[in-house]
């Protein structure tokens, strides 16, 4: 009765929305910024390098805190999240065994390499309402991206629109007490442009412990220095604390999904972060179209976390440079340069007394470790592309990449003391491309070879020691493809085909609750089908119906492993959905008024490498309106309320591979998704006369 009456409650909202968005005259939308912005944003990725991006327009079909189905828009690409901070991308099966977190791809945040020193990104960081435009290779094939097996994910921030100072403010609230605000001032010129972003979001979360609350501060500038240079700042920093639930057995998951783990629940676990990334760039333009853009940045986080296990008290300072030039070379374009991250990873651990605190939670008690990694990435990376005939491109990248560790025990001394030192060789990693292009788009081909670095966990043993055997993971990735616009540009098709061959497989093999060892072990092959189709139907005069659908087919299999006693050479990969679909519907009216109806079907996930367990298949909807219109020439309004999870549908939004469960306890694989919740927003925008 509660959840129809809310149901009632929304619908309520709705209709004056559906109203007004009828009655308006006024035919000033939100179309004209969001193409306007989108318009302004560049590939980030060289030459003929294929990629999926996403731009405002898809960003907005769900809940400004959604970020998760915003990026499982694309093929491809799947989040796992746990929780707001608790999130796993995976990119075609790569890094779907990893325990917590993102890792063997690379990040990048308005051109700056965010990844720290292990190969861990933390997307949580940045408010995709700051967003306008993520792009995302898939696969090794972005050689000056780093050529991680996973591929890279670009975010960029809204773009300036020159002559045009405006403030805006943004307020959504919803379910589970969730409050959050975006304040937005934008200002640009011909020379100059800035703009200063606060953001506040609050809730106490669909679970237990489950709460979270985050400030964040953006600013980005450019300022140019004549007609041949130009200088980019920024400043990202965010401050949250959230609450951890952990994972669910299978009882608790079905039949009290709202319940976090009894252990975090009694510790009261969370986690506290402080995260800045200060970055320069400086861009030169030479004669003809010669160009270099060379930045430096500084990266700090500040991280504590009390965990029934111990307390993790750690703290990470990062720095380094990236460096690019272009231009033409003979009857091609080239692209080189280089790119050097380092950072300093200090890490303390202590004892949880929360057994015996009086039910208050975490108490620090006495200092298990002391540990001090200094750890370095170096990229160097080229392109060129030159055209084979007149419809034919080719391009070869290369990329070398040099990493390594020293890692200091500042806790033992004499024969317990554990610090070591491990250089990886040098790996040249190359790609080469084929665009053709014909009447109504471009096929594509690739192949490339891509690495991943061992986490934190895989490169220490159990007893703290930096481990000699564990290797990179190696791989070639194969790709055809092609890009279609029929029908006067009303169809878009897209298909593409791939397998990726990964050797000297990472396995992070759990030994306790907070104990992993790495091994390489096998070798796996990732062979799948990526298939969007989107429609652009005008089927009246102010009315636009945008179907949309992309389709993931993962046929990701073990080719050889062996883990002691235990052959599972043939088993399906764990942790990647063998089918995955999304769809949407978009009807909007050109006086301001969006409908948005968005789906998720995802097939069931082998939970373990023997491929016993499996999660079960899902199905989840999503619905949304926004209006927006113009007041007066300086002053615009937006409302928007949506659902998610239509029909409450218990499912699991995230899993945890290879799960043990100690002491007799059943394992924990499930981190539940939220059930039905609501949201609403009201949009307000000044625009200062130019």
């Amino acid at each position: 009765m509660h959840i129809l009456s809310q149901r009632y409650l929304l619908l309520l909202f709705l209709a004056p929305v559906l109203m007004i968005g009828q009655s308006q005259n006024d035919s000033i939308t939100n179309l004209d910024e969001v193409i306007l912005l989108e318009g302004f944003l560049k590939k980030k990725a060289i030459g003929i390098t294929e990629t999926s991006s996403l731009g405002i327009a898809e960003l907005e079909q769900f809940s400004p805190i959604d970020f998760a189905s915003g990026l499982n828009q694309i093929s491809g690409l799947y989040v796992l999240s746990g929780a707001l901070n608790t999130n796993r991308i995976t990119i075609r099966g790569v890094g779907a065994r990893t325990p917590f977190g993102t890792d063997k791809l690379r990040l990048y945040f308005n051109g700056i390499p965010v990844t720290n020193g292990t190969g861990v990104s933390t997307i949580e960081a940045y408010d995709f309402e700051n967003m306008g435009r993520i792009e995302v290779v898939k696969g090794p094939k972005g050689s000056g991206l780093g050529a991680n097996l996973g591929g890279a994910i670009v975010l960029n921030t809204k773009p300036p629109q020159v002559g045009k100072t405006l403030l805006k403010n943004s307020f959504t609230m919803g379910s589970f007490q969730m409050a959050k605000n975006n304040l937005a001032f934008r200002h640009s010129e011909k020379n100059f442009n800035l703009n200063l972003n606060y953001n506040h979001l609050q809730t106490d979360g669909f679970r237990q412990n489950n709460g979270f609350e985050r400030d964040g501060f953006l600013l980005t500038s450019s300022v140019r220095l004549g007609t041949k240079d130009k200088l980019d700042f920024l400043v990202n920093h965010i401050d949250y604390q959230a609450g951890i639930p952990s994972t669910l057995n299978q009882t608790d998951f079905r039949e009290d999904p709202r319940r976090a783990a009894t252990n975090w629940l009694a510790a009261r676990g969370f986690e506290d972060n402080n995260y800045t990334l200060t970055g320069i760039a400086h861009n030169h333009q030479f004669k003809g179209n010669l160009s270099t853009t060379n930045s430096v940045f500084y990266t700090y986080l500040d991280h504590y976390e009390p965990r029934p296990f111990n307390i993790l008290d750690e703290f990470t300072h990062g720095f380094g440079f990236r460096s690019e030039t272009k231009g033409a070379l003979f009857q091609g374009n080239f692209s080189i340069g280089a790119e050097l991250y380092k950072d300093e990873y200090n890490w303390q651990t202590f004892v949880n007394e929360f057994r015996d605190n009086n039910g208050n939670g975490s108490l620090q008690g006495n200092q298990l470790s002391d540990n001090k990694e200094f750890r370095s990435q170096l990229n160097l990376f080229g392109t060129y592309t030159l055209p084979l005939a007149p419809k034919l491109e080719g391009q070869l990248g290369l990329n070398l990449n040099q990493t390594r560790f020293d890692f200091r025990d500042l806790f033992n001394s004499g024969p317990e003391n554990t610090s070591a030192q491990r250089r990886f060789d040098p790996i040249l990693l190359p790609s080469f491309g084929l665009q053709y292009r014909i009447k109504n788009g471009r096929l594509f081909a690739n192949a490339s070879r891509g690495f991943s670095n061992p986490g934190l966990e895989e490169t220490l043993t159990p007893d703290g020691v930096i481990n000699p055997d564990i290797n990179q993971e190696k791989g070639w990735n194969y790709e055809l493809g092609t890009r279609l616009t029929l029908f006067e540009n009303s169809l878009g098709l897209g298909v593409s085909l791939y397998q990726m061959n990964i050797t000297d497989l990472l396995v992070a093999e759990r030994l306790e609750e907070d104990l992993f060892i790495g091994r390489n072990a096998g070798e796996t092959r990732h062979q799948g089908l990526e298939l969007d189709i989107n429609y652009r139907w005008r089927f009246a005069e102010q009315w636009t119906m945008i179907p949309r659908l992309s389709y993931s087919y993962s046929n990701h299999t073990f080719v050889d492993f062996v883990d002691g006693d235990n052959d599972f050479s043939g088993n399906d990969l764990a942790g990647v959905p063998r089918h995955r679909v999304n769809s949407g519907l978009t009807i909007r009216n050109y006086k301001g008024f969006v409908f948005y109806l968005t789906h998720q079907f995802v097939d069931e996930i082998p939970l373990t490498d023997q491929n016993t367990r499996f999660s079960s298949s899902f199905s989840v909807f999503n619905v949304q309106a926004r209006y927006r219109t113009q007041i007066g020439d300086h002053f615009s309004i937006g409302l928007n309320a949506g659902i998610n999870n239509v029909f409450d549908t218990n499912y699991a939004q995230s899993v945890l591979v290879n799960a043990v469960g100690f002491g007799g306890a059943q394992p924990r694989f499930f981190y539940p998704g939220n059930g039905i919740n609501f949201f609403t927003g009201l949009q307000l925008q000044y625009q200062f006369r130019n």
